[in-house]
């Protein structure tokens, strides 16, 4: 019996080889491999071919970032929205066992071809966690500082795990961001 997909079933099997082998080192003959889908399906759901997966791969990372970050940060309870976003963002990146995509793709040659995607992704997250510290009683421009050095953090936090080789650093400096974010929330 044959496997009949849907783009929905292709784009998260897309991003796992694109955050193990990076845009450029992600072929077809890589992923009809990794998949079991046949170069002509591919064709048939991305006419684009790599870069318009790598592009449905943005933008679904972008959708689970709306919705479970960028959104709650903006419009729901301040200290609640970012206790959840620290939550959130450990099982995303399955507590440093998962690199951002994103920020893999803004260093190197592919930051070009996704610019607008890419920056997109990291200023919203800032302006939504700005957004977030101000409505719970920070200063604006400690806000603007803290929400920079959180996201910076998380993708430092992400690096530092994986080049150790060791899970707890992305937990511990997660712990570590969550509570300056509190004690200046209050």
């Amino acid at each position: 019996m044959k496997t009949v997909y849907e783009r929905g079933d292709i784009v998260p099997l897309l991003a796992e080889i694109f955050r193990e082998f990076g845009y450029e080192g992600t072929s077809l003959s890589r992923i009809t491999a990794r998949t079991g889908i046949g170069k002509g399906s591919l064709y048939h759901f991305f006419p684009g071919g790599k870069e318009e997966m790598a592009s449905a791969v943005i933008a679904e990372i972008d959708a689970w970032f709306e919705q479970a970050i960028y959104r709650p940060l903006r419009n729901d309870d301040a200290r609640q929205a970012i206790a959840a976003m620290w939550v959130n963002v450990n099982d995303y990146f399955r507590s440093g066992g998962r690199i951002c995509l994103v920020g893999a793709f803004a260093l190197d040659e592919t930051r070009e071809r996704f610019s607008a995607a890419i920056g997109d992704y990291f200023i919203r997250w800032i302006d939504a966690l700005r957004a977030a510290l101000v409505r719970a009683g920070c200063p604006e421009e400690e806000a603007r500082a803290l929400a920079e050095e959180s996201v910076a953090g998380v993708q430092g936090a992400l690096v530092l795990s994986r080049a150790l080789d060791d899970r707890a650093v992305f937990i511990r400096s997660l712990q570590t961001l969550a509570k300056r974010l509190d004690a200046a929330a209050r």
